[in-house]
């Protein structure tokens, strides 16, 4: 029947998972990745350094299950959008990957708003994380580099492009260009010709369950495998909702990861431009989807982790399992600026409240508050679209701190369920979507199995932090006059 490959390109690392016909994961493999921060508001990634993380992913998972993996039959790749991988006519690159998370180009949002229908055709609003205003700032700052690009892809495109010797985008993650027509999945000659582009220099477009190429002989060889479908993948949030099964309209999840996202299908566009709401495509064909996104959700915890010299867990172990509401002080976790609801990538982090009797756990307990805040005022952006459903799935590796996900629940209202294998929806789904090329998983209907558990604050608790979020959001204008 044969084997499926799913490689996830996040952002901290690359995670490959080898699952068979029926979609049971046989063997994982996993390399870390750095982020580069050269200046502030900076965030940048070198592509080969991508590549080095999949090969090592990619050769665990070959030891664990040799035999398996001989019969590899298709590959799917997610990544992590937006990400500007500029290539010269060897395919090198010519700088680093400007990453999803990179505010430079704050300043030319305005001017290519101005020159095209970037809300109308692209469906959003033109955000410094995009990859247009990367390019318009390549092109001001950087017109050596430039002129020299013959190819721009994005990260997991990147990857496809080692996997295949081919340059291939999918529908989901082109969206995130602000190039995509994404009522019409296809490439807008109008809105690349804003930002100075023409088609030639954007790959082919696929849908993410179609076959986008096979795996270079080289490589084929290598591996000790045969003629391996390689599919069209999807961005990581398209991708998590496959892995979840979150394909049908009004089913969605919340992912807990370095950013946050709250993602809901839909069965047409639907774009949101007033709520800094993003509308893409799914990875599917004749589908799409909505999200709010936070760009500082776990990153906000590993920030402090850093900064207290401890990691993560331990430091999510400090808060209190017996807490019914919310921390003394108030965070503002706009760490890397903001997208939904407020388009704000110079929007500053701020504490309000703090004492000197306050200690760790109490910083701790309000990072987790101002995370969850945030994902309130995602959910209020997507009810107020329509297309909010009150029971998400979650995914990410926040996921695994069961007390931040009762806070989330108490300030979002949503019921949270939990399934059996959250961390591995990106990858899982890119697997899905390898097997889904080669029409050896039919159905696409799929709904996910039954949920672990149920997470839903309790109503006092719910009343508790409602109140706080009054606070919060009167308090989010500091963050815009902290960034001055």
């Amino acid at each position: 029947m044969g084997m499926f490959l799913g490689i996830d390109l996040g952002t901290s690392g690359v995670k490959a998972i080898l699952v068979d016909a029926h979609q049971r994961v046989l063997a994982e493999g996993h390399a870390a990745l750095q982020v580069n921060r050269p200046h502030p508001g900076w965030s940048e990634q070198n592509p080969d350094d991508w590549i080095a993380a999949c090969e090592t992913a990619v050769n665990q998972v070959r030891q664990a299950v040799p035999l398996e993996f001989s019969g590899l039959a298709a590959i799917g790749v997610s990544g992590q959008m937006h990400g500007a991988t500029l290539l010269d006519a060897q395919d090198r690159p010519l700088r680093q990957c400007i990453l999803w998370n990179d505010g430079r180009a704050a300043e030319e949002c305005a001017e290519l708003e101005a020159r095209a229908d970037f809300r109308g055709i692209g469906g959003n609003i033109v955000m410094a994380g995009f990859t247009a205003p990367k390019l318009a700032w390549v092109a001001r700052h950087e017109p050596e580099i430039l002129a020299a690009t013959c190819k721009i892809l994005l990260p997991k495109d990147y990857v496809n492009l080692w996997l295949t010797g081919d340059y291939v985008s999918d529908m989901s993650d082109a969206s995130g260009t602000l190039w995509l027509d994404v009522r019409n999945r296809r490439w807008s000659d109008e809105l690349l010709q804003a930002t100075g582009l023409n088609i030639s220099q954007v790959p082919r477009l696929v849908e993410g369950s179609e076959p986008a190429g096979f795996l270079r002989a080289e490589l084929a060889q290598r591996w000790g495998v045969g003629k391996v479908t390689v599919a069209g993948g999807a961005g990581d949030n398209a991708a998590t909702a496959c892995g979840l099964g979150v394909l049908q309209p009004g089913q969605g999840f919340l992912s807990l990861g370095t950013s946050g996202v709250l993602f809901c299908a839909t069965d047409r566009f639907l774009p949101n431009t007033g709520q800094a709401v993003h509308a893409f495509c799914h990875a599917l064909p004749d589908s799409w989807h909505q999200m709010g996104v936070i760009l500082s959700a776990t990153d906000s915890l590993n920030w402090l982790a850093g900064i207290a010299g401890q990691s993560p867990a331990a430091l999510s172990r400090m808060v209190s399992q017996d807490a019914q509401g919310p921390a003394p002080a108030i965070f503002l976790p706009y760490l890397s600026g903001e997208r939904t609801p407020h388009n704000a990538p110079d929007m500053a982090g701020a504490f309000v409240g703090l004492r000197r009797d306050h200690g760790l756990p109490e910083i701790v307990h309000a990072v987790m508050d101002g995370v969850a805040f945030a994902f309130a005022d995602c959910a209020d952006a997507l009810r107020q679209g329509g297309s909010c459903p009150e029971d998400v799935w979650v995914a990410g590796g926040g996921s695994r701190s069961r007390r931040w996900l009762e806070i989330i629940s108490a300030c979002t209202g949503l019921r949270l369920m939990i399934p059996a294998t959250g961390e591995k929806g990106a990858a899982l789904g890119a697997a899905r979507l390898a097997q889904w090329s080669t029409g050896m998983l039919p159905d696409t209907t799929d709904k996910a199995d039954a949920p672990v558990e149920t997470i839903e604050a309790d109503p006092e608790m719910r009343h508790r932090y409602q109140a706080r979020l009054a606070d919060f959001r009167r308090l989010a204008g500091v963050g815009r006059r902290a960034s001055v």
